[in-house]
């Protein structure tokens, strides 16, 4: 039984006979009675009873028609679906981030995909290891995801710039007022807020810092360490320490209060999109043209 076949069923049914089906169908009655009369053979009964030009359902052909027009409705609503996934008015897309990078810049990227496509629900998930986001993104769990641009990048993983990103300092409303900048060395004397080790922020915090041959656990250094990104705001603003953050995390924090001021030498990050190199959804697919604009470059392996 086939989906033709089904189709051919009820257009007999529907128009009370093979010659006027045929013509519905826009083709030949003999091919007509052959699909007929295969669905009947792979049943194993007779579904009509011919009355001269006429035809009229068997019992087991009453018992097919409901079960039939069902089929063929469910198969119009599921292209239906996916044609509206493949337009973009339907579907979800899975993305991934690492913390930090979900706070800035995921969220301008996903408002810039969600007003062009609403209709789209858009999951995020937000895994603290940067192995393990390229993970999900290798094993199928995320289509896309944001990180700092691996070296190298794995074989099976497309990697699309999408900028330059500047790590800035926050400090407690307390603290000298009125600098654009500060030095690491000085902020080396300071106590500090950090994520562990092993975070991409952090990496790129103590690669900065090694750069004027200090580390950040030196002494006092670290006055708090913490998984929690959305605990660091909230402990500059009551004086724990100071911290480095994403610029849109650095301007909600100063309309809190708390002070911001670029560092020397600046901390930056390369950041990438991510996805396997495979053919992309089309929700996934338009993220990313989206995200990358005109200036994305892929960087694949073999």
């Amino acid at each position: 039984m086939n989906i033709r076949q089904l189709e051919m069923f009820l257009a007999v049914v529907d128009q009370g006979g093979f010659t006027t089906a045929a013509n519905q169908l826009f083709v030949s009655q003999p091919a007509l009675s052959q699909g007929i009369s295969a669905l009947e053979t792979d049943l194993g009964t007779p579904l009509f009873e011919r009355l001269g030009r006429r035809v009229r359902l068997t019992p087991a052909g009453h018992a097919l028609e409901a079960p039939a027009r069902r089929t063929l409705r469910d198969l119009a609503a599921a292209r239906d679906a996916v044609r509206s996934v493949q337009q973009l008015d339907a579907g979800t897309l899975d993305l991934a981030a690492l913390p930090t990078l979900a706070a800035d810049p995921l969220p301008e990227l996903i408002g810039r995909f969600r007003t062009a496509h609403p209709l789209v629900t858009v999951r995020v998930a937000d895994p603290d290891d940067p192995s393990e986001l390229l993970a999900d993104v290798l094993d199928g769990r995320v289509e896309v995801a944001v990180t700092e641009r691996p070296t190298p990048v794995p074989p099976g993983v497309v990697a699309l710039g999408i900028g330059v990103q500047e790590l800035v300092a926050i400090l407690p409303p307390a603290s000298r007022p009125g600098f654009r900048s500060v030095g690491l060395d000085e902020l080396a004397e300071r106590s500090l807020v950090v994520t562990p080790r092993g975070t991409s922020s952090r990496a790129a915090i103590d690669g900065a810092f090694a750069t004027i041959g200090r580390t950040v656990d030196e002494g006092a250094a670290i006055g708090v360490e913490t998984a929690s990104r959305e605990a660091i705001v909230p402990l500059v603003l009551a004086g724990a320490g100071a911290a480095f953050v994403p610029p849109g995390v650095a301007r909600a924090a100063e309309a809190l209060g708390a002070l911001v001021a670029s560092t020397r030498p600046r901390i930056t990050r390369h950041l990438v999109l991510v996805h396997r190199d495979a053919p992309l959804a089309p929700a996934a697919r338009r993220f990313v043209e989206l995200s990358t604009g005109d200036s994305g470059a892929a960087e694949r392996t073999d």
